[in-house]
């Protein structure tokens, strides 16, 4: 009796109150090749660790006396009515992370009233995902050196009621994640291949991933293939992996219905900035054509705030979706979300915003803006 009742204790203690107490839960929870996958990214990290701190050095600029005696967290993506400016980012292989794997991600996205956008290397497939729950979402993809696989990809995200295809294009290679490379990560077979891909890619680099990624991935890709991936499908196409303004009046010259500032989660090109300081750049760029995104370093809801306030039409949550995975399967991910969406509300309410459309630019300062008016 007394070790069932200590173990409840130590459970209520083990409950997280926000997002980052996740990550901790999660490296306890899997074994450390996996942890070290989902965790890592390029090199020596600086743009992972600058994802994250880049919010920090943005500040508030609260409106008082206004009613928010009322919040509404509530907007619109592409369209399609939601219940905050939130998606979850394509992540890789979430049954490395729990048995359920998408499905589970899929069911807490539901039950979140979130989009969750689809990794092409999922580990349930593209069918299985969208009958475990009635939602919307998106399928993420990229262009293969066999466009007829991207092209059968596509047709069965159709067919199976995705509403949007994400393109990833900042992936010509694999970046350096050196973690991998020592734990000699080696690429599991995904279901949505079968009959499609090498099952097995042999490398004398530890992990297999980078000799996978050469084998498959379509190096040649560029802005004169978006015209071919529109001419496959109906369905609106999102360009993920923007970082410029050049490129970004490129994606809409393109003909792409929405973009998604990204640097991959800093798993590609190291010492690239945080995505949330080249975020304006874009969103100026675009002058209002399309809707801008951001994913990358996302760990509380006043980044979301912040984000939504610099010209992004909502966020996608990467890292701590998989680390509430780990820890807690389906109610990990629902509630990882939930803490967002709370925090969110919060932070609205101190800075008087009663809608997500009363924030606005006048709601923050940049540690540049703080510096020139120091001057």
């Amino acid at each position: 009796m007394l070790e069932f009742v200590t173990k409840i204790l130590w459970n209520m203690a083990e409950d997280p109150v926000n997002v980052n107490e996740y990550q901790e839960l999660a490296r306890q929870a899997l074994p450390k090749m996996y942890y070290d996958f989902y965790a890592g990214g390029a090199e020596d990290q600086y743009t992972l660790k600058e994802n994250v701190e880049a919010f920090r050095r943005i500040m508030f600029r609260p409106r008082v006396l206004i009613d928010v005696s009322k919040i509404s967290l509530s907007t619109t993506i592409l369209g399609y009515n939601v219940s905050a400016p939130i998606m979850i980012a394509p992540t890789s292989m979430h049954k490395l992370a729990h048995p359920e794997g998408e499905v589970a991600t899929a069911r807490a996205a539901a039950a979140c009233n979130v989009i969750m956008i689809v990794s092409y290397s999922s580990m349930c497939t593209v069918e299985e995902v969208a009958s475990s729950c009635d939602a919307i979402r998106f399928f993420q993809i990229y262009v293969y050196k066999r466009r007829d696989i991207t092209a059968q990809l596509v047709r069965r995200a159709e067919r199976s009621g995705y509403k949007a295809i994400v393109l990833t294009v900042d992936v010509p290679r694999l970046g350096k994640r050196e973690a991998d490379i020592k734990n000699k990560m080696i690429q599991p077979q995904l279901k949505n291949f079968e009959g499609l891909l090498p099952t097995q890619v042999v490398s004398d680099e530890g992990s297999n991933f980078k000799a996978y990624a050469d084998l498959t991935l379509d190096a040649s890709l560029s802005w004169k293939d978006i015209g071919w991936l529109r001419s496959i499908t109906k369905l609106p196409i999102l360009i993920k992996g923007v970082l410029t303004h050049e490129d970004a009046i490129k994606a809409v010259e393109a003909g792409a219905a929405g973009i998604v500032v990204s640097n991959h989660g800093a798993r590609q090109l190291d010492h690239t900035p945080a995505t949330i300081s080249v975020l304006e750049e874009v969103v100026h760029a675009v002058k209002g054509k399309v809707p801008v995104f951001v994913d990358g370093g996302v760990r509380r809801g006043t980044d979301i705030f912040k984000a939504l306030a610099l010209g992004a039409q909502a966020v996608l949550i990467g890292r701590p979706v998989v680390y509430g995975l780990a820890a807690k399967g389906e109610t990990g991910v629902r509630r990882v979300t939930e803490m967002l969406k709370d925090e969110l509300e919060l932070t609205m309410a101190l800075s008087g915003c009663p809608t997500i459309k009363d924030i606005t630019r006048g709601h923050v300062i940049t540690d540049r803006e703080r510096l020139q008016s120091s001057l």
